[in-house]
């Protein structure tokens, strides 16, 4: 792209975008030379790309380990929030469980 100085600037692309000439240039029979002419982009530029793309997928498995999850934690607050909830809904749950039971009795007996 150039400018009214006559500088061109490189063009910035989007991990999206990005993403998206990978794919576009790894299917098969793909023409890469008219993608990259589609995208105004170098083989150069798809290198880059595909670096990219690689060292993130490595990153990414790096940090996917097998085993036990790490624990993430909560805020206290949270914590004492999720507490107070879940004793109200066991409350709930008894009475009406008591409810339940006497209209059991109540229908078995007529």
């Amino acid at each position: 792209m150039e400018h009214g100085n006559g500088k061109t600037q490189k063009r910035r692309l989007s991990a999206e975008e990005k993403w998206q000439i990978y794919q576009e240039c790894e299917q098969p029979g793909a023409k890469v030379g008219e993608i990259l002419r589609k995208y105004r982009l170098y083989s150069s530029d798809l290198q880059n790309i595909r670096r990219d793309v690689k060292d993130g997928a490595l990153e990414r498995l790096r940090q996917s380990r097998p085993g036990r999850k790490k624990v993430t934690a909560v805020p206290r607050e949270e914590h004492e929030q999720l507490k107070q909830d879940l004793s109200e809904k066991e409350k709930a749950l008894a009475e009406l469980s008591v409810l339940f039971t006497a209209l059991k009795k109540k229908v078995n007996l007529e």
